[in-house]
């Protein structure tokens, strides 16, 4: 734990820290747990974890032996690899067809256990045909709050209303102020970055005992950008299947990264849900930054790990691709997690770009 506390930073007493870094999420099968696939990031590659060396006798040595491996791997890591990284394809804007705009659904569900629901998710979208010729532009975003009955309600709360209303300003009401697409604009990938570390500041300051994951993805045109923190997803579906595009920062996925656990061994791991990076648990926040295009036809899903951990991702596809509308795979997917126990709130995000 001392070193989980060093990766957050701060000092929290022993009697506060645990819930700081620790969900409240119980029970339930997990599916497997895989690295994402080949996420696009900023131009500069991250550098290879090396996997400690291997000691005399390590096949007969406990899991908690190889947890103070990594730990002590990760204390030398200040940036844990994120798979392997690509620069995006130098591929034309493929345009909407006319009078088509991406669709969305969204749910939420407290689950069959739980007593309230920590998640919050947020949804925007904006579409403007005209003679100036302006992008379609969406804001979808998941958290799952931790920490006691109420702490991690209201930081989830407080981070996705940030992170909205600091994107809407600094973004979109500057873009719906120009009067074409050659004129100066800010970045969207810098503006989201920007809300996370607001939210991640606000939360620290109003929730001391409370944190949260992150999720969020702005869609502009034909391109999805992502800023991540936390164990909440988000997958890319398409003809050829399904891909999670981002990270789990917790510390059984840290351990498969290190080659110290199996993925099979992570999903019954009795520390699966500890995290290594939330919002409002460092001043130093790392944010895993993403970039993606959408290609006609694709579905962009963005979830909590009371989805995910009870609904695999040959179910997810198989019910994103039966269902008629976005939203009618949403209540499919909170139907079946519940189905198989609900032990933890449920939240989904299912954005539908057209072709």
């Amino acid at each position: 734990m001392d070193f989980l506390r060093r990766l957050f930073g701060g000092q929290p007493d022993s009697a506060t820290g645990a819930a700081k870094l620790e969900t409240a999420r119980t029970g339930g099968q997990a599916p497997e747990i895989a690295a994402p696939g080949t996420p696009i990031v900023a131009a500069t590659q991250s550098p290879i974890v090396q996997a400690p060396a291997r000691r005399p006798g390590d096949d007969k040595r406990s899991t908690n032996d190889k947890l103070d491996d990594v730990r002590e791997a990760a204390l030398t890591d200040p940036t844990p690899a994120f798979g392997v990284t690509r620069q995006l394809a130098p591929l034309e804007p493929v345009p909407a067809k006319p009078g088509k705009h991406l669709t969305y659904g969204l749910a939420s569900d407290i689950g069959m256990i739980r007593t309230n629901n920590q998640d919050s998710m947020f949804a925007f979208f904006s579409s403007n045909t005209s003679a100036e010729d302006q992008p379609d532009f969406g804001l979808f975003i998941v958290a799952d709050g931790m920490g006691g009955h109420h702490d991690g309600e209201l930081a989830s709360a407080i981070a996705t209303r940030i992170i909205a209303q600091h994107v809407i300003e600094n973004f979109y009401l500057p873009v719906l102020k120009s009067t074409s697409q050659g004129e100066d604009r800010p970045l969207i990938s810098e503006v989201l970055s920007e809300a996370v570390q607001k939210a991640n500041a606000a939360v620290a300051d109003q929730i001391p005992e409370g944190g949260t994951t992150v999720t969020s993805a702005a869609v502009l045109s034909d391109r999805v950008y992502i800023a991540h923190v936390g164990d909440s997803r988000a997958y890319l579906i398409s003809s050829e299947g399904i891909e999670q595009i981002t990270r789990d920062h917790s510390l059984v996925q840290r351990l498969i990264e290190l080659d110290q656990l199996t993925p099979e061994e992570a999903a019954a791991h009795p520390q699966r849900n500890v995290l290594y990076r939330a919002i409002g648990q460092s001043e130093n926040l790392e944010i895993d930054a993403v970039t993606r295009r959408l290609t006609p036809g694709s579905r962009l899903l963005v979830c909590c790990d009371g989805l995910w951990n009870q609904v695999s991702e040959s179910n997810i596809l198989q019910i994103v691709q039966g269902s008629k509308s976005p939203q009618e795979a949403c209540d499919h997917l909170i139907t079946v997690a519940n189905d198989r126990g609900g032990p933890d709130n449920i939240t989904v995000i299912l954005v539908q770009v057209p072709g």
